[in-house]
C-alpha cells in the first residue's frame, strides 16, 4: 500500500513537470505571438506616419510613369478649363485666378490634416527654414508670373519662352549641386527644343510687357523645379506634406502681387452660381495640376518635368490636327514630331541611367555557410539564410 502510495505521488510530480512545461510553453508562444504583433505595429506606424515611411509609400504606389501620366491628363484638363474661365466666363484676373487655386489647394490640405491623412514632415533640422520660405515665394512668382504670361502673349510665344527654362534648369543645377548632364543628353534636348521652336513659330504675337514677363518668369519657374525635385529626392519631403508647409506662403506673396500685375475691376465681377462653379473646378484642378507636378518631380527631375510640359504642347497640336481637324501647318507639325523623337530618345537615356544606378546599388549577397551541429542549429542556420535572402 505504500508502495503504491509512493508510485503515485511520482506520478503527480511528472504529470505536474509536463504541465507547467506545456504552460511555459504556451506562455512563450503567446509572448512571441505578442512580440511578433508590437513589431507588425510598430512597422506600420514607421510606415504611415513617420517622413521617411511616408516618403517610401509615395515611392511605391506613385513611380515615374503614374505621376507624369497623373500630371498630363490634369495639365490637359486645367488647360481647357482655364480658357473657359478666362475666355467665356471673362474672368481676366490671373494673379487672383492663381490665388484661389492656392486658398482652395490649401483649405483641401487642412481637411486633409484634421483627417490625419497628411504625411508627416520631416524633423525641422533637417531642412532649413529659410529652404520653406524661398520655395513658397519662388512658386508664387513662377505660377503667377506662368498666368500671366499666358494672358498678355500668345500661346506660341508661351511656348518659346518655356524652352528657355530647359537650359536654365541645366545651368543652375550645375551653379547650386555640381550636377552634370551627359552629351547625348544634351543633344536630345537640343532636338526637343528645336522641334517645340518650329512646331510654334507660326503663333508668336506678343507686346513689350507680356515679353517682360515672360523673361521675367523663366528663372522662378527653373529655381521651383530644381527646389521641388531635390527636396523630395533628397530630405524625405512627399508632395503633399512640401505642399502644406509652403502653400501659406505662397498665398501671401499672391496677395502682394495682385495691385501689381492683375487690372482693377474683380469686386464688380459677375459672382453668379455658374462663374463661382466653374472657377472652383479650375481650383480643384489647379490643386490635382500641383500635387502631380509634385509628385513628378519628385519622382524624375526638373529636366524631365520641363520635357513632359513640352511633351504636352505637341500632343495637343497633334490632337487637334488628327481628332478637330485643324491645320497648323505642315512646318508645325513636322517640328512636334522632331520634338517627340526627341523625347523619346532623351526619357530613352534616362531609363538606361536610372536602371544602371539601381544596378550599383545593389549589395552582393556571400552565401552564408551551412553549419552541422544539432537539429535546433540546422534550424537557426536555415533562418539565417532565409533573412538574408529577404
Amino acid at each position: 500500500m505504500q508502495l503504491l502510495s509512493v508510485g503515485m505521488g511520482l506520478l503527480d510530480c511528472l504529470l505536474s513537470a509536463e504541465a507547467r512545461k506545456s504552460i511555459k510553453r504556451k506562455d512563450s508562444d503567446a509572448g512571441e505571438a505578442g512580440k511578433a504583433l508590437e513589431e507588425l505595429r510598430g512597422s506600420l506606424y514607421n510606415e504611415l506616419r513617420t517622413s521617411e515611411g511616408a516618403k517610401r509609400q509615395q515611392q511605391q504606389f506613385c513611380g515615374p510613369v503614374v505621376a507624369m501620366s497623373f500630371n498630363f491628363f490634369v495639365a490637359v484638363a486645367i488647360i481647357l478649363t482655364n480658357k473657359l474661365v478666362m475666355g467665356r466666363v471673362g474672368f481676366n484676373f490671373p494673379i487672383f485666378l492663381t490665388l484661389i487655386h492656392y486658398t482652395v489647394g490649401w483649405l483641401l490640405l487642412a481637411f486633409f490634416k484634421a483627417l490625419s491623412w497628411l504625411p508627416v514632415s520631416p524633423p525641422s533640422k533637417t531642412t532649413p527654414s529659410s529652404a520653406i520660405f524661398s520655395l513658397g515665394a519662388i512658386m508664387a512668382f513662377a505660377s503667377g508670373l506662368a498666368n500671366t504670361s499666358l494672358k498678355y502673349n500668345s500661346v506660341g510665344f508661351y511656348q518659346m519662352a518655356k524652352i528657355a527654362v530647359t537650359p536654365t534648369i541645366v545651368l543652375a543645377e550645375f551653379v547650386l549641386f555640381r550636377k552634370t548632364v551627359s552629351f547625348k543628353k544634351v543633344l536630345a534636348l537640343a532636338v526637343v527644343s528645336a522641334g517645340v521652336a518650329v512646331a510654334t513659330v507660326t503663333d508668336l504675337e506678343f507686346n513689350a510687357f507680356g515679353a517682360c514677363i515672360a523673361i521675367a518668369w523663366i528663372l522662378p519657374s527653373a529655381i521651383n523645379k530644381i527646389l521641388w525635385s531635390n527636396l523630395q529626392q533628397q530630405a524625405n519631403w512627399t508632395a503633399l506634406a512640401l505642399m502644406w508647409k509652403t502653400t501659406p506662403i505662397t498665398i501671401f506673396f499672391l496677395v502682394a502681387l495682385m495691385p501689381w500685375l492683375d487690372p482693377p475691376g474683380v469686386v464688380s465681377f459677375k459672382w453668379n452660381i455658374n462663374n463661382v462653379t466653374t472657377i472652383l473646378i479650375s481650383a480643384l484642378l489647379g490643386f490635382l495640376l500641383q500635387w502631380s507636378g509634385a509628385l513628378a518631380l519628385g519622382a524624375t527631375s526638373a529636366t524631365s518635368h520641363v520635357v513632359l510640359g513640352q511633351f504636352k504642347t505637341c500632343v495637343i497640336l497633334l490632337g487637334g490636327y488628327l481628332l478637330l481637324d485643324s491645320d497648323p501647318g505642315l512646318a508645325s507639325l513636322s517640328g512636334a514630331v522632331v520634338a517627340l523623337a526627341g523625347m523619346s530618345v532623351y526619357t530613352s537615356f534616362n531609363l538606361k541611367e536610372s536602371k544602371e544606378g539601381s544596378n550599383k546599388q545593389i549589395p552582393m549577397q556571400n552565401p552564408v555557410p551551412k553549419t552541422k551541429t544539432s537539429e535546433n542549429g540546422s534550424e537557426c542556420s536555415t533562418v539565417i539564410n532565409t533573412t538574408n535572402e529577404v
